[in-house]
């Protein structure tokens, strides 16, 4: 489905009711915007993964402008202002009071930015793998130096100097896979598995990455976490390396209203890695906060 706001053309999928029936009447589930990380990525990635999650909460995926089937457009275009304008815009088409921001990764960093600037908007704030600074993106990449190969070490580079190209982009996922999975850490790829790897990548918008990159670099919201004022649970995994497990505990503290879950056998996909827990904690935290 698509939604013509803020200038462009946004691509949405909706999984799950929002009214169900309940002993005799009906129940309205909280919706819920799920926002992809990349920036560049598209919200294919949660699938089936956060399917469990309509039991409780209605999903709204959204793919950001120039990602996934959304329209494309200038690179100059693919900006954080935009992407929180896009969110604010959507939830004003589709009618809808507050929601709650799932947001993984860059998606984090937007949810983030959407709860400080529209408070009213956001009922509760899912903050999976992200961090709050570009300072925990310099943290990510001395921590490359230290335990990537030399092509993993390369391939970084490419991605924080904003030099990715398309077919870069392809084989970095299977460079850096066992950065990202702790799932996939000492598994042998066939070739056949790679090129699925490269087949799932290929809608990957590097221009939206290699933009990113330009407003990374001096994205701080530190002193402005205090402003969020709704439920918030933050999610890290213990062995992701480029949104750091020490920024997730920094936004725990700074966040009033949050909850911290550390998942020790993950990286930065932890709702992979660490599936069932992942959707247990998820399902706690909103059945607590809408009871």
């Amino acid at each position: 489905m698509f939604a013509k706001v803020n200038g462009t053309q946004i691509y949405f999928d909706v999984e799950g009711a929002e009214l169900v029936p309940d002993n005799g009447t009906w129940k309205k589930k909280p919706v819920c915007f799920v926002v992809h990380g990349g920036p560049g990525g598209e919200h294919i990635g949660f699938k089936p993964f956060l399917t469990p999650l309509s039991e409780y909460i209605q999903l709204i995926y959204i793919d950001q402008r120039g990602c996934g089937r959304s329209k494309r457009g200038p690179q100059s275009t693919y900006t954080l202002e935009n992407n929180v304008e896009d969110l604010e815009a959507l939830r004003n088409y589709l009618g809808l009071e507050k929601v709650v921001v799932l947001g993984h990764s860059y998606g984090g960093m937007v949810a983030q930015h959407y709860a400080i600037r529209y408070p009213d908007s956001v009922s509760a704030l899912l903050l999976i793998a992200t961090h709050p600074s570009h300072v925990f993106g310099e943290q990510a990449m001395r921590e490359i130096e230290e335990i990537g190969t030399e092509e993993q070490k390369r391939f970084a580079r490419l991605l924080f100097e904003g030099a990715l190209g398309k077919e870069q982009m392809l084989e970095y996922s299977i460079v850096m896979e066992p950065l990202y999975f702790y799932s996939a850490r000492g598994k042998v790829r066939t070739e056949e598995e790679k090129q699925a790897m490269r087949n799932k990548k290929s809608n990957f918008n590097v221009e939206a990455a290699n933009e990113g990159v330009r407003f990374l670099k001096t994205f701080d919201l530190i002193d402005q976490l205090h402003q969020i004022p709704c439920p918030t649970l933050v999610a890290g995994g213990r062995h992701d390396w480029i949104t750091p497990v020490e920024a997730s505990i920094l936004m725990a503290e700074k966040i009033p209203r949050s909850e911290l879950v550390v998942f020790e056998e993950s990286c930065h996909y932890l709702f992979i890695d660490e599936h069932e827990r992942f959707i247990s904690e998820i399902a706690s935290f909103i059945k607590r906060t809408f009871k």
